[in-house]
């Protein structure tokens, strides 16, 4: 019972803490502001670890997506769920970075955590999700790969070679979403 009250209060304080505005810098992997000085990073980090892409997810239709067939393309792994309002934010922005970008090799997944297919197709539908809506719920294996997943919204780039290049923990801007693609293709 004890741990359960700690697993409360974890995702309480996590919750929380993706209520707090977004300030510059706060993405993992970016470069930040410190002493009113801005440190330029590469397009991805030179600490970057590899993803783990030897996962089979099923999408919102029960077809089988195989993450290993997106190598070689950057690859935006959004984590979210219809509930949460930020996500509901950020997905429109995906969707027009999907159709605008799909061309020069960028693939936008996103990883619904608590949805059911049921509960997702008709989100998608209202959305005019564009790019493969994954089915998340119970795949804590996934959820590890690329976590740890205190909340949500969670987006994880990926480059070209296969490194986890940035996190964004909780929404972002437009912007930045728009910099790191630019910067990885």
């Amino acid at each position: 019972m004890t741990g359960r009250w700690i697993a409360a209060f974890t995702a309480a304080v996590g919750l929380g803490l993706l209520t707090l505005p977004v300030l510059p810098g706060l993405s993992l992997g970016h470069s930040s502001v410190l002493h009113g000085e801005v440190s330029a990073v590469a397009a991805c980090d030179a600490d970057a670890q590899p993803a783990n892409l030897d996962f089979t997810l099923k999408d919102m239709n029960g077809e089988v997506v195989n993450l290993t067939s997106f190598r070689g393309k950057v690859i935006l792994i959004n984590f979210w769920a219809t509930w949460c309002g930020p996500c509901k934010i950020e997905i429109p922005w995906f969707v027009d970075f999907q159709e605008q970008y799909a061309d020069d090799g960028l693939v936008v997944l996103g990883v619904s955590m608590d949805d059911t297919p049921e509960q997702i197709v008709p989100f998608a539908e209202e959305y005019k999700v564009n790019y493969p809506m994954l089915v998340g719920r119970e795949r804590e294996d996934f959820q590890e790969a690329y976590g740890p997943l205190w909340g949500i919204p969670v987006t994880v780039l990926v480059d070209r070679d296969g490194k986890r290049c940035r996190t964004h923990m909780g929404i972002a801007t437009r912007e930045e979403f728009q910099r790191d693609i630019d910067e990885l293709l």
